[in-house]
């Protein structure tokens, strides 16, 4: 398992937008092959700033998403919110405790 960490910059003043077009746009992730389950999150320090968790069978599987039809609901709904290109990274399986 792979999980996908987005760090989304929203344009100040469209935060309202944004999280109702991401409550839009958050079941069209998850209905993405090999997609297990994603989640937003504000930040308390700079509300402009959320960060994106989407849970993927492999960093492969998050790749052949972005040439779906999917993709582009999803970066509709999404990305003209955006002030800056979002920071998107790849962590893999927890450490054992």
């Amino acid at each position: 398992m792979m999980l996908e960490h987005a760090l989304l910059s929203v344009t100040p003043g469209r935060e309202e937008e944004f999280e109702a077009s991401m409550r839009e746009a958050l079941p069209v992730i998850t209905s993405a092959h090999d997609c297990f389950g994603a989640e937003v999150r504000r930040q308390h320090e700079d509300p402009s700033v959320y960060l994106l968790l989407v849970r993927w069978s492999s960093v492969e599987a998050h790749m052949a998403f972005r040439d779906t039809d999917l993709f582009e609901q999803w970066r509709q709904l999404t990305h003209p919110f955006y002030s800056e290109k979002p920071t998107v990274t790849h962590f893999h399986d927890p450490l054992d405790a």
